[in-house]
């Protein structure tokens, strides 16, 4: 009996003790992606560098437990990108206490080799576990880090979409990258990190199906931000306490993912999400941040603010893409175009339409190329839908991007078509026909 009694007292003293040991931490993930130079507020007051760097700020105040991740696309969607080839928006964004940031398809959009530009701008580290050279050497400063925070050691691995290569760049811009599959390359470096961190977090500028197939497939992975749709995550999707977030892009909110971290067992589990709005009613601007925003602007004054026209309304992004494709047969003597709706950056707001509007619209520097087609060899795509005559030959044209990307050469119907590179930008394209109109109505 004085066995029985001894041996219950032994079982209850191993449970308290287990207890008496757990360990639960709270990582606190402040997350942003798809910036897009958006380094001023846009015309409703959301948004700009200094803004988020404000409320960012305000949300890391006496924060012992929070880190700042950010999920690609911080570069091309203002003039101060696209004139200076991304490098600005790199040193500005140091005033966004980033700690880890995870490469994204426009980064590539000034050539691959830009990236080590990036690289030497920023005082983050840019990861990209599967955005590999030859050799499997990454196109970042690595693939994944481990950071301290709170006494816990976060392992953060950085992955793009895994169609990066095939569905987002060219041959020129893509160079000798290639990309790896998302899940495989996850699943390596969770195991790389097993033993190393205490929690594993994922940043990545992916498709919400590859998020959502992290989660499902590789328990070890406790959370995933993502970046690249614009939309984001209406709800953070949970898989046995794990979680998937994502935000809208251009900088108008953060997000906030609580992590609860049971060291004892290596185990978390979400203890929440929100999303923070950033305007400028309602945070107080970051002034260093601010600064720096205004010098480089003034910089970029001077070459985007003229006026060149008037807007009698305000054109929304898909009626601003049938005015680019208006604009690209008008001026270039053709009779079909094709602008994709993704490439359309922003709408037209009401008012007078200087440069830099038309530069938020199309940041790229897309040339214009020419060819000929047989109305037959015309896909509905292409045509937009309209009758065309089946031997009928028709001037095409389109930005080159459109001819040189795999994805997009395949959905337009256009390999093996021969086209001819012209001086001139779509920008430029779009810039002129506004400047002749005068008046949009």
């Amino acid at each position: 009996m004085q066995f029985r009694r001894s041996a219950a007292f032994a079982a209850l003293w191993v449970v308290w003790c287990a207890g008496a040991t757990a360990e639960v931490r709270r990582v606190s993930i402040l997350h942003t992606n798809d910036l897009h130079a958006r380094v001023v507020p846009d015309n409703q007051g959301r948004g700009g560098f200094a803004y988020l760097a404000g409320a960012l700020r305000a949300e890391r105040a006496g924060c012992g437990h929070c880190l700042h991740l950010s999920a690609g696309d911080l570069v091309q969607g203002m003039p101060v990108s696209a004139i200076f080839r991304g490098v600005p928006v790199f040193e500005m964004a140091n005033g966004l206490g980033i700690d880890a940031f995870a490469l994204g398809n426009h980064e590539f959009d000034y050539g691959w080799r830009q990236v080590e530009s990036f690289r030497k701008a920023a005082r983050f580290p840019l990861l990209a576990a599967n955005a590999v050279l030859p050799g499997g050497r990454t196109v970042g400063d690595a693939g994944w880090v481990i950071l301290k925070v709170n006494g816990v050691r976060v392992g953060v691995i950085g992955v793009a979409m895994g169609d990066l290569v095939e569905g987002f760049l060219t041959p020129t811009t893509a160079g000798p990258v290639t990309a790896l599959p998302v899940v495989e390359s996850v699943r390596a470096a969770a195991t790389e990190l097993h033993g190393k961190a205490d929690v594993i977090v994922v940043v990545g500028h992916i498709h919400q199906h590859e998020g959502s197939a992290i989660l499902r497939q590789l328990r070890l992975v406790a959370a995933v931000v993502e970046g690249h749709n614009h939309r984001g995550r209406e709800t953070m999707e949970e898989v046995d306490g794990r979680a998937a977030v994502g935000l809208r892009g251009y900088g108008t909110e953060i997000g906030r993912l609580e992590l609860d971290v049971d060291l004892a067992a290596g185990r978390s589990r979400a203890a929440g999400w929100r999303r923070i709005p950033v305007t400028v009613q309602t945070v107080q601007p970051a002034r260093d941040v601010a600064r720096e925003v205004a010098r480089w602007e003034r910089k970029v004054a001077g070459v985007v603010d003229q006026p060149v026209g008037e807007a009698r309304r305000e054109f929304a992004q898909a009626e601003v893409r049938e005015l680019m494709e208006r604009a690209m047969r008008e001026e270039m003597g053709a009779d079909v175009s094709h602008m994709n709706l993704g490439g359309v950056r922003d709408k037209l707001p009401k008012g007078v339409i200087r440069e830099r509007e038309l530069w938020n619209i199309m940041p790229f520097d897309n040339q214009m190329v020419v060819g000929r087609m047989k109305g037959r060899q015309i896909n509905a795509r292409l045509g937009g839908g309209r009758p065309l005559e089946a031997e009928r030959e028709y001037v095409v044209t389109l930005g080159d991007y459109s001819v040189e990307n795999e994805a997009q050469r395949r959905d337009l119907g256009v390999a093996g078509v021969r086209f001819e590179k012209t001086e001139r930008t779509l920008r430029q394209v779009l810039i002129d026909w506004v400047r002749k109109k005068k008046v949009l109505e």
